[in-house]
């Protein structure tokens, strides 16, 4: 299993639209083929960092989801508005696999 995340520099005058676009994302990622964590949005801190986390089980597997995304309704009304409200400066994707299981005491 492999955990995306995705860091977002966002315009912070334009936090709602972030907030928009991920809530979108909370329809199609999961109607797609991944396993949405959440989209998180500049609370306290930084105005201008933004996150979206989810699970894929693979690299093979993330190249068909990003297919169904880039196919979805949804998915590509979401791309278009993101390019005309502007509110993304960047965004970068790593991937990440969890190796500190078990958690918890251990005797």
């Amino acid at each position: 299993m492999l955990t995306c995340i995705i860091r977002y520099e966002i315009d912070p005058t334009k936090k709602a639209q972030f907030e928009t676009y991920a809530r979108n994302w909370g329809q199609a990622i999961p109607r797609c083929g991944a396993d949405l964590i959440g989209y998180f949005a500049p609370h306290e801190g930084s105005s201008t960092l933004a996150y979206g986390i989810y699970n894929i089980e693979n690299l093979a597997k993330y190249e068909a989801y990003r297919a169904h995304l880039a196919a979805d309704p949804l998915g590509q009304e979401n791309y278009a508005f993101a390019q005309s409200e502007r509110f993304l400066l960047r965004e970068d994707r790593t991937f990440l696999k969890l190796c500190s299981t078990p958690h918890g005491n251990q005797t």
